[in-house]
This record gives structure tokens, sequence and C-alpha cells, in this order.
């Protein structure tokens, strides 16, 4: 079975916004739909499973932020980008208060709202059952248990290389350095001047890869690895970060 892209609803009246807007949830693989009213809004989110809302907030019918929590009570998991020209300070925590996951003054760079919106697809992706069990595409990692799978099939890791999936999976699509690793997996706060990172992370990486079949921890060249199951392979994945 084909995955199906991730579903972003756009509600938007003024068309060039929508068209950017449509057209970065493209750019990220995502699937858009534009509405231009706040009811229609409401009616769309209600009615289908998106994984992000884009609100503009001075629509035809009401303002987006008023919108969050009635979809909310319909019974929406999507995460909500608002959108607005009301850009000050008191614009945005207001948004938050009322339970915006982010919160994007208009005029928006388009390079910004991509890095936005690709957050939140990451954010939605990444799920937390009962504080035991991240699904992160594929990958089911279960905290208590202490066990990684990959679809059906149980991949064996040891107490160290789960210390470094765990490590992973809660910066899943970021960069994580040699030294955040060195840091928070081995506790060490200076470099030991070994390859002990790339054993452990190739290792992982071709355990992850077999079961998967794609790669699901990548190299970001000279930066350091980005977990990410759901990310197109890229040509500088093979080998260490450098």
């Amino acid at each position: 079975m084909t995955d199906q892209p991730p579903r972003i609803l756009i509600v938007e009246d003024d068309a060039e916004a929508a068209e950017a807007l449509a057209a970065a949830a493209r750019e990220l693989g995502a699937q858009p739909e534009v509405v231009t009213t706040y009811d229609a809004g409401l009616i769309a989110a209600a009615g289908t499973d998106y994984a992000v809302v884009v609100f503009d907030r001075m629509l035809p019918g009401g303002d987006g932020i008023d919108a969050i929590a009635r979809i909310r009570a319909a019974g929406s998991t999507a995460l909500v980008l608002v959108v607005s020209a009301l850009g000050r300070a008191a614009n945005k925590i207001e948004g938050l208060e009322k339970g915006a996951d982010d919160y994007l003054a208009k005029p928006f760079d388009p390079d910004e709202l991509r890095a936005r919106l690709r957050a939140l697809l990451r954010r939605q992706a990444m799920q937390v059952l009962d504080n035991d069990m991240v699904v992160l595409g594929p990958v089911q990692i279960r905290m208590k248990a202490r066990t990684v799978h990959v679809g059906n099939q149980h991949v064996p890791v040891s107490p160290k290389e789960f210390e470094l999936i765990a490590y992973f999976a809660r910066n899943a699509g970021e960069t994580v350095t040699r030294t955040q690793l060195l840091e928070n997996v081995w506790n060490l706060h200076f470099d030991p001047q070994t390859n002990v990172v790339d054993v452990h992370v190739g290792r992982l990486r071709r355990k992850l890869e077999q079961a998967a079949g794609r790669g699901v921890i990548h190299t970001d060249r000279g930066a350091g690895y980005v977990f990410d199951p759901q990310r197109a392979p890229q040509p500088a994945d093979d080998g260490d970060a450098g």
C-alpha cells in the first residue's frame, strides 16, 4: 500500500496568498485544499483528516483564531498555522494562547513559510502514544520496553543504540551534531577523539535501512545526522557526518 501524501487545508480569501500557501504545500509533497471563508474552513476541517490547517485571521465570516477551538471540539487533530497581516507580538501571543501551533505574519518569506510548514508536518507525523510509543513513518519506538520496530519487523538494538534512536526521535527532522550525541547519549562533554559516534550511528543506520528498505538516518554532510524516515534519499546520505 502506498503512503498517501499529507493533506493541508488552507483557509484564505486572498487569492495570491492562497496560491503561495498551496505552492509551498505542494513543494513539501503535501496535498493542499483551499477554501475561502470561515464557515467553509470549519466544515472542511471537521469532515476531513488533515495534517495541518492554515487559517487566515480576517476571513469572510469570522476570525481564523476563533475557529481553532471549534475544529478541536469537532475532533480535528490537525496542527494549526495562523497567517495574518496582524503581525504584532500581541497578535501572535493571542493566536498562540487560543491554540494555534504556529503564527506567521504577512507578508511572509516563501522560505520561512516552507520551513514552518515542514516543521508542523514533522510534528504531526511523529505521534507519542500513552507516553510509551513514538511513531514516525514506519518506525515505532517503545520507550518502556526499549524496543524498535519497522512496520511489523522487530529491529534488535543494543542499549546504546536504543538511547541513540530515542535521542534522534526527540529531534526528528533536525540536524543532530556529533557533539550533541556525545553529550546527550554518551554523557561526554568533551571530544574523546574517537569514532565512537560514527560507529554506533553507522550500525544503527544499517539495521534500520535493512528493515525499512530505505534510508532512515541521513547524513547532513559536515554538520551531523538527520533522523527522518519519511525523507527522500539524498546523494550524500552514505558515509559519516564529516
